[in-house]
């Protein structure tokens, strides 16, 4: 059942989003489905672009700057001080410790999960001659290269998604990797070479969602937007930025996980690997939904932890592997 929320007043609802296209394409979103949601008019939500410090420093390697939040801050300041009633996120850019009075009040439904690869030439991955150059700006992606295909050269490569496909098709580079998600939500989705298989890439906590951050005292738009929520994502991200969080996860550590689920269950596949492809260490551990930030906590001890393939706790260890 939809429950509709009554707006006093003329006062539109104001979305904080970064100025990038995915992410204006992302807040749209939101306000469409909000309107529809609640029988709104569209002029009862205004989009409010915001360029981040991440979005200033575009051609700096992500590792470089090391500092969580690079694409959320600005927002979450407008938050705090009411600029803006909510903001929208890619969910693998928000920081997994929120400041002080905000929280994920929303996830949408998850798009695909999966990296994208993307050559010149329309190469696949494994079809790429040694030597052959391929951009990222994912120490994530860079360490699942130096796995799969040490024989590539690896660069740093940054920028909006239109820049980094520009940069491709004049030669800069010979293929790049990006999230397939956010190909399809600009209608990019059909230049995807390869969408590469979970097995040996897999994603990065909470790639694919779009989450709605909001003020935990602004009991108006957490009912807003509670019609949005996709429970199903919301568990799995959950469970991703748990492991995340517990393993103290950062723009400098690679880091993978993916959570899905399956009726009251989740199961959470985990990685962490050195930047240099080695040191590979993957978990899958089951557990229940509603417990999933314990799931995703304890799937990140046990990888820590060093122990035993197919140790059993309460929540219940489907396996350990380590290479």
């Amino acid at each position: 059942m939809t429950v509709r929320v009554r707006l006093s007043g003329a006062k539109p609802i104001k979305i904080g989003t970064r100025a990038s296209p995915l992410a204006r394409a992302q807040a749209s979103e939101v306000a469409a489905r909000l309107a529809a949601c609640h029988g709104l008019p569209p002029e009862a939500f205004i989009i409010v672009s915001l360029t981040t410090k991440g979005d200033q420093l575009r051609e700096q390697p992500l590792p470089d700057i090391g500092v969580k939040g690079l694409f959320t801050q600005e927002l979450e300041e407008r938050l705090l001080s009411g600029e803006i009633d909510l903001a929208v996120h890619s969910c693998k850019d928000v920081a997994t410790v929120l400041p002080r009075g905000l929280h994920i009040s929303a996830c949408l439904p998850r798009e695909d999960v999966r990296d994208a690869f993307i050559s010149r030439t329309g190469c696949r991955l494994w079809e790429l001659p040694p030597g052959a150059v391929v951009g990222t700006s994912s120490i994530r992606r860079q360490a699942l290269l130096a796995l799969h295909r040490p024989d590539l050269v690896v660069v740093p490569f940054r920028g909006l998604v239109g820049t980094r496909l520009q940069k491709l098709e004049s030669g800069v580079v010979d293929a790049t990797l990006l999230a397939q998600a956010g190909l399809n939500r600009l209608g990019l989705g059909q230049l995807a070479t390869e969408i590469l298989n979970l097995s040996d890439f897999p994603p990065a906590p909470a790639q694919g969602a779009i989450c709605i951050e909001s003020s935990v005292a602004n009991s108006l738009v957490t009912e807003l937007v509670s019609v949005l929520d996709h429970e199903a994502t919301a568990d799995a991200v959950r469970c991703e930025r748990s492991f995340l969080r517990s393993l103290d996860g950062s723009c400098r550590t690679p880091i993978a996980a993916h959570a899905t689920c399956h009726g009251s269950e989740l199961v959470l596949c985990g990685m962490t690997i050195e930047p240099d492809g080695s040191h590979q260490r993957t978990v899958v551990f089951r557990g229940r939904r509603s417990a999933a930030e314990a799931v995703g906590g304890s799937a990140a001890r046990l990888l820590i932890s060093n122990e035993a393939v197919s140790l059993r706790s309460r929540t219940g260890v489907v396996g350990l592997s380590r290479s």
